[in-house]
C-alpha cells in the first residue's frame, strides 16, 4: 500500500504541534517538571464532578439533541448575559461542541472558500493557521509586539486586509503571551471591521482568567455582535479539560451552518460532560474566583521570578503563561528548551511553535503547583549559569 500517495497533501504538509513534543519527551522523566502543557493542576471542582457521576448513576448516557441538553444552552445563555452582558438565544445561537477546538474548526469550515485570507495575530495558539490550510484558506500573519503588550493593533489590521480576507481570528486572552485586549484598543479594531464584511472569530477560552481588569468581548463592542462568532468552553475556567466540552455563540445563520456539520461529524457533545457543565454554568462562579486568585500569586511569583535571572518578562494580564524573552542566552527558542529538558528535565515550550514572532521567547505556563515553579526556577537558575 502506497501510504504516501494515500494521505493527503495537506495533512502531510501540516508540522506536528510544537507543543506535544515536549509533552511526551518529559513522559518517563523521574523527577521531570511540567511547565509545557496549558491544563490546570486543580482537580474539577467536586460539586461538578458529582453532578457527572449523578447523570451516571440515572442512566442518562443517551445521545443528546444535535446542539446540546436544552437546559445547558439556557445556562450558557444565562452565563453569557451575567459575566459578559450578552444576549444569545438558547436556540439558534448557542451550540455545545467537543472542546473549544472543534468550535474553532467548525468555524473555519462554515466560511472558508479557496483562496480565502484568515487574519492570525501571533504568536497565538498553534491551530488556527493549520485549521486554514486545511480548508485551503490562506493563514496571513500579524506579528504582535511585546511593546505593545502583544495586542493586535488597528494599523496592524488595517494592513493585513485585502480583498480576499474572509476572517480575523482574534485570540484574546492569548496563549501563549497572556496578552489582552481591553475595551479602547477592541473599539479601535470594530473601527477598521466597519463596513467590511469579515468575520471575528473570538477565541475567548480563557476570558475568566484575568487580572486586574474583568475580559471585554469584542462582540459587545457596537456593530461587531452581527459578525462575531465567540468561542468558548469549560476546559480553563474550570479545569475541565478532560471532559472535553466547548460552545460556541453566534448569529443563527452560522450557528446554524455549524450545527449542520456538527450533525455529521459528531452527532452530539458528551452527554455526562453536559450534565456537569450545567453544575459548572449554575453554580460555578466561586471556582472560578478562588482558581483565578491562586493563578494570580503564581504569575507574579514567576514573572518575578524569570526577571531576577536576568530574562525580560512582559507581564501577562490574562491566561495562565508567561512569556519570557531568552535571546540574551544566544540560543535558539527550540536549542533552548531542547538543553533545557535534558540538563534539568524541566519542560517549557519554544515560542517558534507559536507563529511569527515568537522566537527568542518560551512560554511557561503556570498552572502548576507553587512548589513546582519555585523547584523550576532554582533549576533555570543552575542550567543559565551553564551557559555564561
Amino acid at each position: 500500500m502506497n501510504y504516501d500517495a494515500l494521505l493527503c497533501g495537506r495533512v502531510k504538509a501540516i508540522p506536528p504541534s510544537g507543543i506535544r513534543k515536549y509533552f511526551d519527551l518529559l513522559q518517563g522523566m523521574e523527577g521531570g517538571i511540567s511547565l509545557g502543557i496549558g491544563e490546570p493542576d486543580f482537580q474539577t471542582p467536586w460539586h461538578i464532578r458529582d453532578a457527572g457521576i449523578y447523570s451516571l448513576e440515572k442512566g442518562f448516557t443517551k445521545y443528546t439533541p444535535n446542539a446540546g441538553l436544552s437546559d445547558l444552552r439556557r445556562s450558557i445563555s444565562a452565563y453569557m448575559r451575567r459575566r459578559f452582558g450578552l444576549e444569545y438565544a438558547p436556540i439558534g445561537q448557542v451550540l455545545l461542541t467537543v472542546g473549544g477546538s472543534e468550535g474553532l474548526d467548525l468555524t473555519l469550515r462554515c466560511v472558508i472558500e479557496p483562496g480565502d485570507e484568515v487574519i492570525i495575530p501571533t504568536p497565538s495558539f498553534v491551530c488556527y493557521g493549520p485549521l486554514t490550510s486545511m480548508y485551503h484558506g490562506v493563514p496571513v500573519y500579524v506579528e504582535t509586539k511585546a511593546e505593545n503588550e502583544f495586542r493586535l493593533t488597528a494599523e496592524e489590521l488595517k494592513a493585513a486586509i485585502t480583498p480576499r480576507t474572509k476572517a480575523l481570528v482574534l485570540p484574546y486572552p492569548c496563549n501563549p503571551t497572556g496578552g489582552i485586549m481591553g475595551r479602547e484598543a477592541l473599539e479601535a479594531i470594530a473601527e477598521v471591521l466597519r463596513g467590511t464584511d469579515i468575520l471575528v472569530i473570538s477565541d475567548e477560552i480563557y476570558a475568566e482568567l484575568t487580572y486586574g481588569q474583568r475580559h471585554v468581548s469584542i462582540a459587545s463592542i457596537p456593530d461587531m455582535y452581527e459578525r462575531t462568532v465567540v468561542v468558548n468552553g469549560f476546559s480553563k475556567a474550570y479545569s475541565m479539560t478532560g471532559w472535553r466540552l466547548g460552545y460556541v455563540c453566534g448569529p443563527k445563520e452560522l450557528v446554524g451552518a455549524m450545527t449542520k456539520l456538527h450533525q455529521y461529524g459528531i452527532m452530539s457533545a458528551p452527554t455526562t460532560s453536559q450534565y456537569a457543565a450545567i453544575e459548572a454554568m449554575n453554580n460555578g462562579d466561586g471556582d472560578i474566583e478562588a482558581m483565578r486568585d491562586e493563578y494570580d500569586g503564581r504569575r507574579r511569583f514567576l514573572v518575578d521570578g524569570f526577571r531576577s535571572l536576568g530574562l525580560d518578562c512582559f507581564e501577562p494580564r490574562g491566561a495562565f503563561y508567561t512569556f519570557p524573552c531568552i535571546k540574551s542566552t544566544g540560543l535558539t527558542s527550540v536549542e533552548f528548551c531542547d538543553r533545557f529538558l535534558e540538563a534539568e528535565k524541566v519542560a517549557v515550550i519554544p515560542g517558534s511553535a507559536f507563529g511569527p514572532g515568537g522566537e527568542g521567547f518560551v512560554r511557561a505556563c503556570y498552572a502548576a503547583s507553587m512548589k513546582d515553579l519555585d523547584e523550576a526556577l532554582r533549576r533555570l537558575e543552575r542550567f543559565l549559569k551553564t551557559l555564561k
